[in-house]
């Protein structure tokens, strides 16, 4: 499918746009433009897909919805989302958008008739509510809310009427915006079913519709990966795993979790399944910012791009851009205007390098994964698909290493460089990119 080989760009954009904190619920702000500005640099990078989190009404931050068929005032209006998406496919980028299923905002319409109908309304049935209880803003009934968030009101899935009506949201997204997939914000929380339920109703539109889960633990997820549910899970383990091992000097860490969810052993959990794996996201600390030795940021991305899954870079990191957690995550979600787009130009060349070898390899999308090589600061592993065979080979460490995996000739893609492959030189803080010549 388009997914599997594609390279998506993530954007927040009530963050990427500078939209106001506080939704007022007034009068239109027209944004988008500020997006729509930016897809010539995407397509020049290689981007081949965006991934939206929310832009539909809401009260703060996009997560606490309001409204799921209106875009956020903040950023615009539907007919100018809709002419967005039509510039992206244009420019031969798919749009993904982020459904959030699991809960609203306090200012979600049939919340509010709960507030002042309480029992008088069919509504009461849309979430898990106690009239003989109280919540923190003193409703004078308890809700349950999402993992002690009181702002955001958990739904109440099993109930039909709620299903028709976000099954309709979706439907809608499909039908207005010709939208090519959903990310399902908290899918760890989501039954099964409604996963089944969101593939169906997503099928009567589009065969190749994408649906990607938010997993953020490293438990088994494999029974959800499957066409009747989902096509993906976001790579929380494997990123985990990245900036801890690259901190740590412990490649160990990194390479143990590729083998356990890719390598061709029986007991891997995910082989032959794609998920979509980042450096960083809207909810981690920002790679730069994360990174002990800033000089192996280069080696990050390679490894993002060559390991088994689907690549995804978070907006401004490909600038380097720095962010924390601190100030109720607002870092993490500067503006794209207060990013300092020149401050590393050898990472966005990196990327785009990256991006064009992975688009003319087979094997990097599809192809099995096995270690070669290993130490603390060093390793290698192939990739290969009928044939067609990759060897990355990465050094972290501050001191020169030589990676001897087969003898055979390859050509470092990265560099041009020719030579064997038992034989392959590394200086401190770099990585290659070697295709088997033959």
């Amino acid at each position: 499918m388009w997914f599997d080989e594609a390279f998506f760009y993530q954007i927040y954009p009530l963050g990427f746009c500078g939209a106001e904190r506080e939704n007022d619920f007034g009068e239109v702000r027209s944004r988008f433009s500020k997006i729509a500005a930016e897809i010539p640099r995407l397509k020049e990078l290689g981007v081949s897909a965006v991934l939206f989190n929310p832009l539909f009404e809401s009260e703060r931050h996009g997560y606490d919805t309001a409204d799921f068929f209106h875009v956020d005032r903040r950023l615009g209006t539907n007919a100018e989302f809709k002419a967005l998406v039509k510039r992206f496919h244009e420019a031969g980028i798919r749009v993904v958008l982020d459904g959030v299923f699991n809960h609203t905002g306090r200012a979600f319409p049939p919340f509010r008739e709960v507030l002042e109908k309480r029992e008088n309304t069919d509504y009461r049935f849309w979430f898990n509510l106690d009239f003989g209880g109280d919540s923190p803003y003193r409703d004078g009934f308890w809700y349950e809310d999402w993992e002690g968030h009181a702002e955001l009101v958990k739904l109440r899935l099993e109930n039909a009427d709620l299903q028709n009506y976000l099954m309709n949201a979706v439907r809608f997204w499909i039908d207005e915006f010709g939208i090519d997939g959903l990310r399902l914000d908290v899918c760890y929380l989501l039954p099964p079913w409604f996963m089944e339920l969101l593939r169906r109703t997503a099928r009567e539109k589009r065969g190749d519709f994408f649906l990607v889960g938010e997993v953020i633990h490293c438990g088994n997820f494999m029974q959800n990966l499957c066409p009747e549910r989902l096509d993906s899970i976001t790579g929380y383990e494997c990123y985990k795993g990245m900036i801890s091992a690259f901190n740590s000097n412990n490649l160990f860490e990194i390479e143990h979790s590729l083998t356990r969810l890719y390598s061709s052993l029986p007991w891997a959990l995910y082989r032959g399944k794609r998920m979509l794996n980042f450096v960083d996201n809207h909810d981690v600390v920002r790679s730069f910012t994360a990174l002990a030795e800033k000089r192996n940021l280069l080696n990050l991305y390679t490894l993002l791009f060559t390991m088994p899954g689907i690549p995804c870079v978070y907006y401004g990191s490909e600038f380097g851009a720095e962010g924390d957690k601190s100030d109720f995550d607002y870092k993490l979600r500067p503006c794209i205007d207060a990013i300092d787009k020149t401050a590393h130009p050898e990472l966005v060349a990196h990327i785009q390098k990256l991006a064009g070898i992975r688009r003319n390899g087979r094997a990097l999308c599809y192809g099995s994964y096995a270690k070669a090589t290993l130490a603390n600061t060093s390793f290698s592993f192939v990739r290969e698909l009928d044939g067609e065979k990759y060897v990355v080979a990465i050094n972290i460490g501050g001191g020169d290493c030589t990676v001897r995996v087969e003898e055979a000739e390859g050509t470092d893609l990265l560099t041009g460089q020719i030579r064997n492959l038992n034989d392959i030189y590394l200086p401190p803080y770099s990585s290659a990119v070697y295709r088997k010549n033959g």
